[in-house]
């Protein structure tokens, strides 16, 4: 049984449809690579599976339940955790406390419950050494790592990444894509939106192509990058 199926969801803001009749599985421990333009309905279409938009129509299955009705909260706690494509941590908040935050209400447990997971998801992250430095003081890639440490800590099955290596360096880049491999080689199933292409084909093992809100394609990375539409659609190429 796969982790999330997707069976025909569709979402319309007024004439606008941003997905369309949109249905795939993902394994239990895959990694999916989401790509397409701007305005594809990518981001939408995590908010679609997170619960922070509801469908309206079409069914969100998760590890076999029907979650298309279910808050994003009670989906975070059932095992669904996101990044955002801007970090967004309490800037006033250390690093480690901005994990405890994350850790107690995404699993509804007592801080003294979740201090040490807190510190080994530091450690997985390597943000260790700024545990104690308020989050408003770090470097983009720190900030991107914060953001990845604070899904981690509400102990995800399913990961949601939204353009995590977006402004980052090729040096930098490296080093993010290596904490991620890391995350993925311990079980937790991944789908990552992202734009830098080098990056996500590193990782995951297929790759779903949205246009206009419609899945394009979905297959190996190799296999999906050859397709003449993606071609044309995504990459601009006329061929």
């Amino acid at each position: 049984m796969p982790i999330l199926s997707l069976n025909s969801v569709s979402k319309s803001f007024g004439a606008l449809t941003v997905t369309d009749d949109v249905s795939f599985d993902v394994p239990q421990g895959q990694a999916l690579g989401i790509i397409g333009p701007n305005g594809a309905g990518k981001s939408t279409l995590f908010n679609l599976i997170t619960g922070n938009l509801e469908a309206d129509q079409g069914s969100v299955q998760f590890e076999g339940r029907d979650v298309t009705r279910v808050s994003a909260m009670e989906r975070c706690l059932g095992g669904i955790g996101r990044s955002f494509q801007i970090p967004q941590p309490f800037e006033k908040l250390t690093v480690y406390e901005n994990l405890l935050v994350a850790a107690t209400h995404g699993r509804n447990m007592s801080e003294a419950a979740v201090r040490d997971d807190c510190a080994d998801v530091l450690e997985r992250t390597e943000l260790i050494m700024r545990a104690n430095t308020p989050a408003g003081q770090l470097s983009l890639l720190e900030r991107k790592r914060l953001e990845l440490a604070r899904a981690m800590a509400t102990q995800p099955k399913l990961l949601l990444l939204d353009e995590i290596a977006g402004g980052l360096t090729e040096g930098e880049c490296r080093a993010l894509i290596g904490t991620i491999k890391d995350i993925h080689a311990q079980g937790v199933t991944i789908i990552w939106i992202e734009h830098v292409l080098h990056a996500l084909t590193s990782v995951v093992e297929r790759l779903l192509v949205l246009d206009f809100g419609k899945v394009i394609g979905i297959g190996e990375p190799d296999e999906i990058m050859a397709s003449r539409e993606v071609r044309e659609i995504y990459l601009g190429i006329d061929v």
